[in-house]
């Protein structure tokens, strides 16, 4: 599937659902098995990966111990931005801090993302002890 085909207004809102929701499930529906997803926050949470999470299993429990750490976490996406098989999701986290997050696409999946965060911003993600 290509990104004609994928509508990423309706992704970016249902992915901001999920998030708000807190439900990873219905996140990871739109994730491949072999995902691969870097982040500086899941370097502080799981420092053994160097905050590169290599699959689905992965990522659910990357996920799983963010929220246990975030459990106020909640986003509003402020703005999309769509390439070719890329979305790049720009939005306000409970900290008020603004974040992108970017997705790479195959087969109508998200097979790469990586979450991005302002450099000069401490602990940007409100993670907790």
């Amino acid at each position: 599937m290509d990104s004609g085909i994928i509508d990423w207004a309706k992704f970016a809102e249902e992915w901001q659902s999920a998030w708000n929701a807190h439900d990873l499930e219905r996140l990871l529906d739109h994730f491949h098995e072999d995902i691969v997803f870097t982040s500086p926050v899941a370097a502080g949470l799981l420092p053994k990966t160097e905050g590169y999470i290599r699959g689905k299993e992965s990522l659910r429990a990357y996920w799983s111990k963010g929220l246990q750490h975030i459990p106020d976490l909640h986003f509003t996406v402020e703005r999309i931005f769509a390439g070719l098989n890329i979305l790049v999701i720009q939005y306000r986290n409970q900290k008020n801090i603004v974040v992108s997050e970017v997705l790479i696409f195959s087969d109508g999946k998200v097979r790469e993302g990586h979450g991005t965060y302002p450099p000069d911003e401490t602990n940007p993600a409100g993670t907790r002890p």
